[in-house]
């Protein structure tokens, strides 16, 4: 039986149980679809977007993923339990409102300022006008905290009326997770999210984990309170929770919550309306699938058994104590089975594609629609833990250090022919069905001559039939844009500015390792000197040396004999050596010493390309 064969059986056999938990508690929705952005042009999000998923599925869109999309895309404000709300469908994520007498406790406010203050909007139309009196970061990822400017300031939270709960090392792990690769990953992220595709039955169908996040303004307001450790109990109005850490499996910095008085549970991302992943497409470090397994095993022998409810940051609800025990159970041995087999099979020899390839869940898990591949997949993951273990070698010399793409590209095309040949071949293969061959036939065919039409609009359309078959989210946006790509060339987006929140709560030697990794080694290699700096506004002493191409900083060191020192305050820092403005246009930064030295510095920084070439040379 083929994939979509598959697909299309499992969902003419749907006991349509998660569409009763989407829809469960429905309360009401935005009038007005459109959120707007604050200071840019264009809408943080628009709620109308998914309305073509009404009916059943098209063509052009595996019918697993789009049933899966209909679940995802019901929007509005939800009623979990009595004093337990969610609104849904404003963003990927999900935001909890918990009654707390006086006051509301707010988790994970969304990616956007705009979208939180909507969300935040619409509880108060319905609910009644009450203050927020807590905030929690369920994780360092920035949906879940983004969007914190829209139901508190930092002024609220200064004097104290508002608490900001998070794990410990929330703070580092939100501002340094994605900051040294952050370029990289999000110009991959347009192909993970399909941030530059049409939404629609030909185009974005969710990104599988949730709907596309919203596109507002974000914003981070630093933890007043640190949970430190698996039970602590916090109470805050008259609400008491207790906290489970679970650093390492979604995210560096996690944990889950029990509220003993509801009986409920909230699991974060640990627990999903799909299988996540291992390594986003994006590029993180590879998350631990053992360890993952291993918080869900105790998170049902600590809070599961005595839950009659359970949400979480994505998704949707379960009801039930059996229903969910079975549920995190399952899930917990889905992340069990890819990591212990990916092991056995790794030590008898068989490389990551290899595995990929003969890897599959026992029907007992794969059958299960929160065990689906629509954001990470068996394949995907199955080749993150290969990698964590033993690294991207596969052990076979002739992938030790093979041809680049494009020197590859022009060999195998003249091995097997010339150009006709090979569009030829890949002609076939697609009219065969094998996709996968006729893929990879184009792809060194489009890096041998990428200015070749044909071969583009060919290798365009096999990478749109893919993904029209994809059951995965991530795959589907992936291949579909790698299409539009091929067809219309790289969009010349605007590189994203950096936020001011997320700058301020940033250490110096984080700011100094992403200049260190923007040096030009050219500029780098022929100069030698080092300089004092003084962040007059945070009081610290920072040394920075250049030499053998290479910049090192050093914290708390001051050197006498340095070439200059450089007095500034923070963001004089940041907006000279990241964002390239000029130090003349700085009053207040003084330059003692050699005042051409800093500007050699900032010279030698150069700023990433942000539209860089994927699926041509």
């Amino acid at each position: 039986m083929s994939s979509l064969d598959e697909a299309r059986r499992l969902v003419a056999n749907d006991d349509r149980r998660d569409f009763e938990f989407a829809e469960r508690g429905f309360i009401a929705t935005r009038k007005d679809p459109v959120i707007p952005r604050d200071s840019a042009e264009g809408n943080a999000y628009d709620l109308s977007a998914y309305e073509f998923l009404d009916g059943d599925a098209a063509d052009t869109v595996n019918p697993s993923l789009w049933r899966h999309a209909k679940i995802l895309t019901k929007h509005g404000l939800f009623k979990v339990m009595d004093r337990i709300y969610q609104v849904r469908g404003f963003d990927t994520s999900t935001v909890t409102f918990i009654d707390a007498g006086e006051g509301w406790i707010v988790v994970d406010p969304l990616t956007s300022i705009e979208a939180a203050r909507a969300a935040f909007e619409l509880v108060t139309e319905h609910l009644g006008e009450k203050p927020v009196l807590s905030v929690i970061y369920s994780h360092s990822h920035a949906d879940h905290y983004g969007g914190v400017g829209g139901v508190t300031t930092p002024e609220d939270v200064a004097a104290g009326k508002v608490s900001v709960i998070a794990p410990l090392g929330f703070l580092e792990e939100a501002v340094s997770e994605n900051i040294i690769a952050g370029p990289a990953m999000l110009r991959r992220a347009r192909y993970q999210f399909g941030l530059t595709l049409e939404h629609g039955p030909c185009g974005e169908t969710t990104c599988g984990l949730g709907p596309r996040p919203s596109l507002g303004q974000i914003s981070l307001i630093a933890p007043t309170v640190d949970v430190t450790h698996t039970g602590q109990e916090i109470t805050v109005g008259n609400i008491k929770m207790v906290f489970q850490l679970t650093p390492g499996t979604e995210a560096p910095a996690e944990m889950n919550f029990y509220l003993p008085e509801f009986r409920a549970v909230f699991m974060a991302e640990n627990a999903n309306l799909c299988m996540h992943n291992l390594l986003p497409a994006r590029g993180a470090l590879v998350r631990d699938s053992k360890a993952w397994a291993d918080y869900l095993t105790e998170s049902i022998r600590l809070f599961a058994v005595k839950s009659d409810v359970m949400f979480a940051a994505h998704g949707i609800p379960r009801f039930g104590t059996e229903e969910i025990v079975d549920f995190l159970m399952k899930h917990r041995d889905a992340y069990k089975f890819l990591h212990d087999q990916t092991i056995r099979l790794m030590n008898t020899g068989l490389t990551p594609t290899e595995i990929a390839e003969v890897l599959k869940l026992p029907d007992v898990l794969a059958k299960q629609w929160y065990n689906r591949g629509y954001y990470g997949t068996v394949s995907h993951n199955s080749k993150a833990i290969y990698q964590r273990y033993i690294g991207w070698y596969d052990g076979n010399p002739a992938n030790l250090n093979p041809l680049p793409p494009e020197p590859a590209g022009k060999r195998y095309v003249e091995a097997m022919g010339g150009m006709d040949a090979v569009l030829k071949l890949a002609a076939d293969a697609e009219g065969e069905g094998e996709l996968r061959w006729a893929a990879t036939l184009l792809n060194h065919a489009v890096f041998a001559d990428a200015e070749n039409g044909q071969a583009r609009a060919q290798l365009a359309s096999v990478y749109t039939k893919l993904g029209f078959e994809a059951e995965a989210g991530t795959w589907r946006n992936m291949y579909l844009t790698g299409a539009q790509e091929l067809t219309d060339g790289v969009a010349d987006l605007m590189p994203a500015a950096p936020n001011a929140d997320v700058l301020m709560a940033m250490t110096t030697p984080m700011l100094l390792d992403i200049a260190a990794v923007r040096t030009n080694p050219d500029k780098a290699s022929a100069a030698n000197f080092s300089i004092n700096i003084e962040l007059t506004d945070r009081k610290e002493t920072h040394l920075v040396t250049v030499a053998n191409g290479v910049l090192i900083h050093e914290a708390g060191i001051e050197d006498k004999s340095a070439g200059a020192t450089v007095k500034l305050a923070w963001m004089e820092l940041v907006l000279t050596l990241l964002a390239g403005m000029p130090i003349s246009q700085f009053a207040g930064i003084s330059i003692g010493g050699d005042a051409t030295l800093y500007e050699k510095l900032t010279g030698m920084v150069e700023a990433p390309a942000p539209n860089f070439n994927i699926v041509t040379p």
